[in-house]
């Protein structure tokens, strides 16, 4: 795929090339190819249609992740979180030693330690990552899912967008069985403060744990706000904030 940097902004297809704007710009993409009916049918092609089962099965795996923590997925993300996420799955998905060639799956590869270690770290905002905003040390229990952090500063602990005058801090446990596709999400209470050197312990606990234990994942949530006439408002449209998993057990 290529990028156009012409004077021009042409948009559609010309001479067999199909040119359309997206978030990097104008790209252009070579138009037709092989048929549908083709790739579905014709031996020659059975390992495209092998790659592209377990591509939409790394797809829906992502969605599925996603879907569990909508209500911070909303104040956290980057654009490019969806295609990121999938190719973290597809990474897992690779670690399924038991399953054909085209129906790899992401339940049995999540299943590993080297799974869940792939999982382990992400951010769903790749322009906020969380060792770089969050500096200080938290302790997370994985069997309540309470996440404390002792001594903690805001002023010297965080890594501040200019502007802001407050954040909040809040937590996230959901329980997954990515082989049924049920889920169970429950939040902790969030706790908003003042930018200040001043120290306060935090704790962050989960109102249950989930019902789902499949496998569990551990969400950090870290929102900036600027405060105007006592009112508090989402820093520059959330752009700042962080959405980290912490761990996955």
């Amino acid at each position: 795929m290529a990028k156009f940097e012409g004077i021009f902004e042409i948009q559609g297809t010309m001479k067999g090339m199909t040119f359309y704007k997206s978030k990097d710009g104008l790209l252009i993409r070579a138009k037709g190819g092989v048929s549908k009916q083709r790739i579905k049918n014709d031996p020659a092609f059975q390992r495209t249609r092998e790659n592209g089962a377990e591509f939409s099965h790394n797809s829906q795996m992502g969605q599925l992740l996603r879907q569990t923590v909508s209500p911070l997925l909303r104040l956290a993300k980057d654009y490019r979180v969806s295609s990121r996420l999938n190719r973290v799955m597809s990474q897992i998905k690779n670690l399924d030693a038991v399953s054909e060639r085209g129906e790899r799956q992401v339940p049995i590869g999540i299943g590993t330690a080297a799974g869940k270690a792939l999982l382990t770290g992400f951010d769903f905002n790749q322009n906020a990552a969380f060792r770089t905003v969050f500096r200080t040390p938290y302790s997370l229990d994985p069997v309540t899912g309470i996440v404390t952090v002792t001594d903690f500063q805001s002023e010297f602990h965080l890594g501040l967008p200019e502007g802001t005058t407050h954040a909040s801090l809040s937590s996230a446990v959901v329980g997954i069985d990515f082989a049924t596709r049920a889920y169970d999400t429950q939040y902790s209470n969030k706790v908003n403060f003042a930018i200040s050197s001043g120290s306060q312990n935090i704790t962050l606990t989960p109102v249950a744990m989930p019902i789902v234990t499949e496998t569990q994942v551990y969400f950090f949530l870290i929102e900036f706000f600027q405060e105007i006439n006592g009112v508090q408002y989402p820093l520059k449209k959330n752009s700042h904030n962080v959405l980290h998993i912490l761990d996955v057990v």
